[in-house]
């Protein structure tokens, strides 16, 4: 009888670059996100929060012809659940932010409960920043969608920069943390402000770890059903920030 014949580990590294062995879904507490990958772009994208359905289906459709992995949250309401407690989930990229979301969106949260989410929180959170965070010279790319009680101008006296091509479309605009990146958007017909220092504040979004670790980082609002305007200035991105 022969002996068995047992792989190399050349082969074991090679096998581990086939598709169906890399992770299908990342998780913190209880976002879930399903990982979408096409090619080998250095491009990162995010759709974080589950109800803002124009940026998850223009996301979507953006990922069958571009280059990139994308997080795309798998639920479909806002907010997510850490160890039975509402929380905003872009407020959960510090410890700071989480807290000050769960006490806002659970009156009465007792002590124990919230030490109990922040520490899961905090157990789970550097592994899905290494996620989201891209390769060096690569981008991160985060889809919104908002409502009429928000808009650009709510960004503006916390920027360091802003320019308002489109002062009569404020619910339109991209937010970035990288001076080139805002110099290349400023010269866009779109609205763009750029937040590289302000706000000291940290609220535990993600473009407040991008701004303090410094790395490329570009989210774009639209109105919730303005698909077309989402996927023209995504589109816009693809073609201009290399």
């Amino acid at each position: 009888m022969s002996a068995p014949c047992h792989p190399s580990r050349r082969e074991l590294l090679a096998f581990a670059w086939f598709p169906f062995f890399r992770p299908k879904h990342i998780s913190l507490a209880g976002a879930r996100f399903r990982i979408l990958r096409n090619g080998r772009s250095k491009r990162r994208y995010l759709l974080i929060h589950g109800n803002e359905e124009t940026a998850r289906a223009v996301l979507e459709r953006h990922m069958q012809i571009n280059e990139g992995v994308a997080y795309i949250m798998e639920g479909h309401t806002r907010n997510v659940k850490a160890e039975g407690l509402l929380l905003d989930p872009n407020r959960m990229f510090s410890r700071a932010g989480a807290e000050a979301s769960l006490r806002r969106l659970n009156p009465n949260l007792d002590e124990t409960s919230l030490r109990r989410a922040l520490n899961v929180l905090d157990h789970g959170r550097e592994r899905l920043l290494r996620a989201l965070t891209p390769p060096a010279g690569g981008l991160t790319f985060a889809l919104h969608n908002n409502s009429e009680r928000y808009s650009v101008q709510a960004e503006v006296p916390i920027s360091d920069r802003t320019s308002l091509r489109e002062p009569a479309n404020p619910h339109a605009f991209f937010l970035c943390t990288d001076p080139s990146d805002f110099e290349i958007l400023s010269a866009s017909p779109y609205n763009v402000v750029l937040q590289r220092k302000a706000p000291p504040a940290d609220d535990g979004s993600l473009s407040r770890v991008a701004a303090s670790r410094g790395f490329r980082y570009v989210n774009l609002e639209v109105a919730m059903g303005q698909a077309d305007r989402q996927r023209e200035r995504a589109w816009w991105v693809e073609w201009n920030l290399k």
